[in-house]
Formats: structure tokens, C-alpha cells, sequence
């Protein structure tokens, strides 16, 4: 009985000192691993604790995880997965797995892994801002030629656009309102060529575009706001002035009146003594 009681003390101080200290020889895990994409340019980002380690990609594909070439062994905590997220509408998922460059480990099983929640670009890439011109039809209509934003996608040694890739179900929203007005009005366009007629003749309007995607989730289907474009209209110098500038157009016109008013009052006054004076004059030096 004794004897069994001395191995047991034994194996549990063997297991005692075994145990490593607290963060000691602990292999760092990729951590807050998260899907970048605009206009279909997908990276993923991880963050991870400084260390000599260094970290392999893997992505799902038919079934079996597959290495990313690109993304073997690396010591930065990113990754380009725009080329291997074929095809585009479907959900992708990825494995950040951390290597050990030392010829002495034998527990790569072992390893700590992270895996990505499912991503899928078609429905989550952001789009960028569009970039498009005005052109004056007539005095309420206006054409809107829109450029559609480049992809990092190659197809046949061409570059694709978000037309490409998105087909019908790319459309283009286009907000624009009347210069002074705060009511914004709302026009969607099926094609990067819009018209937007009844606009009041001769007023100036603003117009901003972004791409929409209603077919996806309502968090996703606006792209980035484009710059500010504005059309002049044609009214005169008077219909554009604020309240404060027709104030001070009112206050000065007041101010010119009063003062030719006192100035022609003073001055018919200056004559009519004049005019008594000379009267009175030949009166006086009459003799009697």
C-alpha cells in the first residue's frame, strides 16, 4: 500500500513541474479575424501577438481545405483572397493556421487553428463611389452618364467592372435636389445611363449617385455616395438672393432715400432764403 501511495506522489510531482509556467512556450492564435472587401477585392485580416511564428491560409473549396499559395508561411497577419473566392455567389470560409519554423517540433497536429465566419462577395463586397456627368437635355431635363467602378477581377485578360460582375442586378440610385430647397427627390436607374426630366425650368439642381443592389441584404445595397455635382440654372441675380441679402439690399435703399431726401430739403431751402433776400433787398434801398 505504501508503495502504491509513493507512485502516486511521484506521478502527480512529475505532472506538477511538467506543466509550463504561464505563458510559456503558449503558440499565439491568430485572433479578430475579419473579411475586407470593396468592389470585390477581398482581404483577410487578422491580428495576432508579436512572436516568430509565422501563419498559413487555407480556404474551402469542393469540400477539401486548400492552401493559398500566396499566403504560405507568412509573418504579416493579412491575406489576398480575391482570386481563390470562386464562385462569387457563395459562402467561403477560411483557416488562419499558425506554423512553427523549428526543425525540433513534432506536434504540428497540435497547432492552433482559426477559422473565418462564411463570407460571401457577391452579396457583402462594399462598392465604391461612382464618378458621372450632367449633361442639359432642356430647361427640366438632364442626362446622367455614369461610370461603372473597375474590379480587381480579370476575366479572358480583361478587367471587369461591377457591371460585369453584377449584371441586372447592379442599378444606380440618384438623389438631387432644387438649390435653397432642403426636400430631396429620389430617381433609380436600371443602366449607367439616367434621365431626369420635370424639373423646374431655369432652377439650379444637385445631384449625387451611388450604386443600389435591392436583391441584397438592406445593410449592403448602397454603395458609397458620389461627389456633388450641381446644374446652373438660368435665373437672374435678384431670384438668387437670400432673406439676409435682400435685407441689406431693403436697409441700404431706405438709407439712399432719407439722405436725398434731407439733401433736396436742405437745399430748396438754401434757394428760398436766397430768393427772400434778394426781394428784400431792392425793397430797402428804395428812397422815401
Amino acid at each position: 500500500m505504501e508503495a502504491v501511495k509513493t507512485v502516486l506522489y511521484m506521478g502527480a510531482w512529475i505532472s506538477v513541474w511538467s506543466i509550463p509556467t504561464e505563458g510559456e512556450n503558449t503558440v499565439p492564435k491568430a485572433e479578430n479575424v475579419r473579411w475586407v472587401s470593396l468592389d470585390f477585392k477581398t482581404i483577410l485580416n487578422w491580428t495576432v501577438k508579436p512572436s516568430d511564428y509565422r501563419y498559413t491560409v487555407l480556404y474551402l473549396e469542393n469540400g477539401d481545405w486548400t492552401e493559398n499559395p500566396d499566403c504560405s508561411q507568412i509573418s504579416h497577419s493579412e491575406c489576398d483572397m480575391t482570386m481563390h473566392l470562386n464562385p462569387l455567389d457563395r459562402s467561403h470560409e477560411a483557416d488562419i493556421r499558425t506554423e512553427v519554423m523549428s526543425q525540433d517540433y513534432d506536434y504540428t497536429d497540435d497547432l492552433p487553428h482559426t477559422y473565418s465566419s462564411p463570407f460571401n462577395p457577391y452579396r457583402e463586397s462594399n462598392i465604391s463611389s461612382v464618378r458621372f456627368s450632367l449633361k442639359v437635355v432642356d430647361k427640366s431635363t438632364v442626362s446622367i452618364n455614369i461610370t461603372d467602378p473597375i474590379t480587381s477581377i480579370h476575366h479572358q485578360g480583361r478587367q471587369l467592372t461591377i457591371r460585369d460582375i453584377l449584371k441586372s442586378d447592379l442599378k444606380y440610385k440618384i438623389l438631387y435636389y432644387k438649390s435653397g430647397s432642403t426636400r430631396e427627390r429620389e430617381s433609380v436607374s436600371d443602366s449607367s445611363t439616367a434621365t431626369v426630366s420635370g424639373l423646374d425650368a431655369g432652377q439650379s439642381y444637385c445631384f449625387m449617385v451611388a450604386a443600389y443592389i435591392p436583391s441584397r441584404a438592406k445593410a449592403k445595397q448602397h454603395g458609397a455616395w458620389s461627389t456633388q455635382l450641381c446644374k446652373q440654372g438660368d435665373t437672374d441675380l435678384m431670384q438668387d438672393l437670400s432673406p439676409g441679402a435682400w435685407a441689406g439690399i431693403i436697409f441700404i435703399s431706405l438709407t439712399v432715400i432719407i439722405i436725398t431726401v434731407i439733401t433736396l430739403t436742405v437745399f430748396c431751402c438754401r434757394r428760398n432764403r436766397q430768393r427772400n433776400t434778394t426781394l428784400q433787398t431792392p425793397q430797402s434801398s428804395a428812397p422815401i
